[in-house]
């Protein structure tokens, strides 16, 4: 199961933050600035899964950001690898080149995962509901 998925930049500066388990928001900032400084820390030669504490981490590193998603011991590691580069491509084609509204890329987000498991990478599918809302939205 998925515990959590984090946008951050190599600052260490969330961007985006979802989680599908029940974590207080008093312990979420130090949660992220651990899991933060645990992948930064790493080389790039290095396994892109670790284990931290009671999550294993997957995360993958695009230019200047960083995907991390905290999955329990029993997810397939690879298959959650290519679930954040599919987020990924899907972004892209949604937003060719720069992300502009955030409240669009939870959408994808949550069209892609619910409840903590994945239940879409068909990017065409993913994407109809922003297609649609941009189509009401320019018939306005």
């Amino acid at each position: 199961m998925i515990k959590f998925v984090l946008m951050v930049n190599r600052q260490g500066q969330t961007r985006l933050s979802r989680y599908y388990e029940r974590v207080e928001v008093t312990r979420r900032a130090a949660l992220e600035a651990d899991v933060v400084r645990c992948c930064l820390s790493r080389k790039k030669e290095q396994c892109s899964f670790v284990d931290h504490r009671d999550v294993r981490l997957v995360y993958r590193q695009y230019a200047a950001l960083y995907i991390v998603v905290g999955v329990t011991d029993t997810e397939n590691e690879l298959s959650i690898y290519e679930l954040i580069h599919n987020f990924v491509e899907v972004l892209d084609k949604y937003f060719s080149r720069i992300m502009f509204n955030l409240e669009r890329v939870h959408v994808i987000l949550d069209e892609m995962i619910q409840n903590g498991h994945v239940v879409e990478t068909n990017k065409s599918r993913v994407l109809a509901p922003l297609h649609a809302l941009t189509k009401m939205a320019d018939a306005s």
